[in-house]
């Protein structure tokens, strides 16, 4: 299993997987790592164009949250298997009001506020020292961009998020907080994701579909038992599945301009000073630290 272009998953990816909507499955495993096993990595063909695709959530449901996600495995895995690009997707709520629920957002920053998880590779070593003025790929983001700009769907081409620790979701106090500091989107999954990736060298950005506006943003009544206990209307409900049903859309354009593009961006080179240094070698599972 060799492939340079990958997709992870999240919520809704077991949804694609079970409908086949992302081309012929040729192969699927689980690959081990120094950090433990990862999620299940599938190589689907579609047409000329092959890649890789990881669920981030689980298989058939969502049945692990984004707190638990074993982020150093299936970073690890990808890499292992060549990956030099990932593209991501994840469904945050709305901090900024000039999102609307069931749009598209490709952002371009992130603001990490996650406590308890493993977050470098390079754990007690001198390495790790990354400069994140873009932490998404601009390359990578701008494909994507463009991949969301022709399939005429609504989107925005920038945002902010930030990612929170989880499973439970956020305070209105937190959402104020989050506002004041100059966040769009909030979500549990970008991090440690896209910084794992980098130290790895490996091009990532996401691409997010809008779910519900966060807690304090729009006042909305307690519904128990409901996805979000009411934050999210039956309108809202029925706008999101539309946009998961446009991903297999937005993932073959955006992967077949990837595809055609050389690579050119300054995630290839994350570690050079490393490397001139004599600190790593060129085999990169060299650089790793004890798990």
């Amino acid at each position: 299993m060799n492939e340079r272009l990958a997709v992870i998953g999240g919520s809704g990816a077991y949804h694609l997987l079970s409908q086949n909507c992302l081309g012929e499955e040729t192969e699927s495993r689980i690959i081990e790592t120094p950090f433990g096993p990862s999620a299940p990595v599938h190589r689907f063909q579609a047409g000329e164009l092959s890649f890789l695709f990881l669920s981030r959530h689980g298989e058939t449901d969502y049945s692990l949250t984004a707190s638990f996600v074993n982020y150093r495995a299936n970073i690890y895995a990808l890499k292992e298997c060549g990956v030099e690009r990932i593209i991501s997707w994840s469904g945050p709520g709305i901090i900024n009001t000039a999102f609307k629920p069931g749009e598209f957002v490709v952002p371009h920053d992130i603001i990490d506020e996650t406590r308890r998880r493993e977050s470098t590779f390079f754990k007690n070593s001198g390495v790790g020292f990354i400069r994140q003025s873009h932490p998404f790929c601009p390359e990578v983001r701008e494909t994507l961009h463009e991949a969301v700009h022709h399939s005429g769907f609504p989107h925005h081409e920038e945002g902010v998020y930030v990612c929170t620790e989880g499973p439970r979701l956020e305070s209105p106090a937190e959402i104020k907080k989050f506002r004041i500091i100059g966040a769009d989107l909030v979500g549990m999954t970008l991090a440690p994701e896209t910084f794992l990736a980098r130290e790895l060298e490996m091009c990532y950005a996401p691409v997010c579909y809008l779910t519900n506006y966060a807690e304090g943003t729009v006042d909305r009544e307690f519904k128990s038992g409901q996805l979000f206990e009411g934050m999210q209307t039956d309108q809202e409900k029925s706008v999101v599945e539309q946009s998961v049903q446009r991903f297999p859309a937005i993932l073959a354009a955006g992967l077949t301009l990837l595809n055609d593009l050389e690579r050119s961006c300054h995630c290839q080179s994350a570690l050079q000073r490393y490397r001139d240094k004599g600190m790593i070698g060129d085999d990169w599972r060299t650089w790793i630290g004890p798990a």
